[in-house]
């Protein structure tokens, strides 16, 4: 990451899934950046994203750790209480559709309320977060996975529109929504095919589009390869 200041400390958000794992990873090999700490389920404490309250104390517990240059978010799932994404119309349910747009959307959100503070001021900073290309809804072709292309698109807006709150205080801020192309991993394993790419490539990649992006004022919404992605 050249582009940000030399011993950048940098967070990963969701770092016990596929991706955010290879990014931690990926940060921990630079020799540019001074701390890459991961926080998840499984760290301490732990971050439920359904929890408020989780959200909060952790955003408390790592603050003396930063201020940090590179925020990264990468929580998010397909499945939800054991139910993949409709097909179908009839396939509607008002739980489901709740308990998505709760994890992939409203957990995001308050993350932004809570981790923004902790961006470093005055300087270069970077939050990513991991959004979908099925969350566009100019480029929603194929219809079908309701309740997932319908929590992305809210996760996009409230992206944006936080982008635009943050670079009043931090006008030289980047904040991306990011579609990591189709990753091998428990949460995309039962929809992907053989051609998928390993984590540690998308990371990389990822990685690579996030260091090119110039603060723009607002958010921007590009995919692995550094392509805007028409929201």
């Amino acid at each position: 990451m050249h582009s940000l200041p030399e011993g950048y400390r940098a967070l990963v958000i969701g770092a016990s899934g596929a991706i955010g794992s290879a990014l931690q990873q990926q940060l921990q090999g630079d020799p540019r950046c001074a701390l890459a700490l991961g926080v998840s389920r499984q760290s301490t404490p732990g971050l439920d994203l359904l929890s408020e309250a989780s959200i909060a104390n952790c955003a408390k517990a790592v603050a003396a750790q930063g201020p940090f240059h590179l925020v990264l978010d990468a929580t998010g799932a397909l499945t939800v209480n054991g139910r993949g994404p409709e097909k179908r119309l009839d396939e509607l349910d008002a739980a489901h559709l709740l308990a998505t747009l709760q994890l992939n959307a409203v957990g995001p959100g308050l993350l932004l309320k809570h981790f923004v503070p902790l961006l470093a001021p005055g300087q270069r900073v970077i939050w990513g977060k991991l959004s979908a290309r099925v969350g566009s809804i100019e480029d929603n072709r194929k219809g079908g996975w309701y309740g997932y292309r319908a929590a992305k698109a809210a996760l996009n807006m409230l992206l944006q529109t936080a982008a635009i709150e943050v670079a009043r205080r931090r006008p030289m801020a980047v904040v991306v929504a990011l579609q990591p192309g189709t990753v091998q991993s428990a949460l995309s394993q039962p929809f992907v095919g053989d051609d998928a790419l390993r984590p540690d490539e998308a990371a990389r990649r990822l990685l690579v589009a996030l260091d090119a992006l110039q603060p723009a004022g607002r958010a921007q919404f590009v995919d692995h390869q550094g392509q805007n992605i028409p929201w």
